[in-house]
């Protein structure tokens, strides 16, 4: 007998325990690999996820679910053993990225809409006896004076409630990625407008997961904090904590299990102390998590930097981010935590 999607989704956002975004498309991690002299190769790939996930301490203790790119969900270590065996040894589900990635949205200037849907239904059900348990799409929202438009909104929200709908169907729970950009162009907008554009955003996609019959009690929802532009002035740890909260009990409703923030291009102890505020200082009706990627492998990856002998050095730079973050995650993280591992 399946797991009920309402049991998995708990099992991903409880504990304080949170999710390792390790989902970088082929193109993407090459660029990360860039920042460290190292080559993008199948087995570089491998080793380099092979170091995260074998962390098997931090794993078992504040890592609930692992996201994977395709190309991960079938690999495996060098040993042979599938990369998902080894995350379900360490007590955590594996899941899978679906989207094909945003794309320029035909008539709309500066917007994306993401792809993926042809098709959908048939990979999900390969996933699912590949090992998966959830999965994740990312809508992306363009933050501007102007953007986003009435058009590029109702778009995204609506193919991440079909998305939704869709993993439901093959007894996945859906990770509902709605991203409204800090780090976009111009990324110089206030904390005002991304509240704006956030609590709309939200609003939209619950109307359309309504439309779709989407369970609410079998998905997790995966949203930006409320902060202002990378290029603007940057509002207090406490701000952005309040007005996260603010929008989000305007607009997410409390059958959601859990909620399990990007990072989205905050610096690794700022998405930290962000979600630690919002924990510490708010009665919230739902499970407050991460689901971070940079913010948890940047200190790994220049840590291990492609060479073997820094494995260990790589996996202690790992697990220091992941405990941090489940303190946080349980609203106990203080800065004079935040020392080399």
């Amino acid at each position: 007998m399946s797991e009920r999607l309402e049991d998995i989704a708990v099992r991903m956002v409880a504990g304080g325990r949170g999710l390792l975004a390790a989902d970088e498309s082929t193109g993407t991690i090459g660029k990360r690999f860039d920042t460290i002299g190292l080559g993008s190769a199948e087995t570089s790939r491998r080793d380099y996820r092979e170091m995260l996930f074998r962390t098997e301490d931090a794993m078992r203790q504040y890592i609930s679910g692992v996201i994977l790119y395709e190309e991960t969900l079938y690999q495996k270590a060098a040993d042979g053993t599938p990369f998902v065996d080894i995350i379900r040894a360490a007590d955590s589900i594996p899941g899978i990225k679906v989207d094909i990635g945003a794309k320029p949205m035909a008539a709309y200037p500066g917007e994306t809409i993401t792809e993926g849907l042809d098709g959908l239904a048939e990979r999900l059900a390969k996933y699912y006896e590949a090992g998966a348990r959830f999965a994740k799409w990312r809508g992306v929202i363009a933050i501007s004076p102007t953007l986003p438009t009435w058009g590029s909104m109702k778009a995204n929200a609506h193919a991440l409630a079909r998305y939704a709908a869709l993993c439901q169907q093959a007894n996945i729970v859906p990770i509902v990625e709605p991203e409204c950009l800090m780090d976009g162009k111009p990324g110089d907008h206030s904390i005002d407008r991304c509240a704006e554009v956030t609590e709309w955003t939200l609003r939209t996609v619950f109307e359309e997961l309504a439309d779709a019959r989407v369970s609410l009690e079998g998905m997790i929802l995966k949203p930006n904090m409320v902060i202002d532009g990378k290029n603007a002035r940057k509002a207090s740890v406490a701000e952005v904590a309040e007005r996260t909260v603010e929008v989000l009990k305007r607009t997410v409703p409390s059958a959601v299990p859990g909620i399990a923030f990007l990072s989205g291009g905050q610096s690794s102890e700022e998405a930290t102390a962000h979600l630690s505020a919002i924990n510490s200082g708010y009665d919230l009706p739902w499970a407050v998590t991460f689901s971070y990627g940079r913010a948890l492998q940047d200190t790994a990856l220049k840590a291990w930097g492609g060479k073997p002998e820094n494995v260990a050095a790589g996996q202690r730079a790992f697990a220091h981010r992941a405990e941090m973050n489940s303190l946080a995650a349980k609203g106990s993280w203080k800065k004079d935590l935040e020392q080399a591992a």
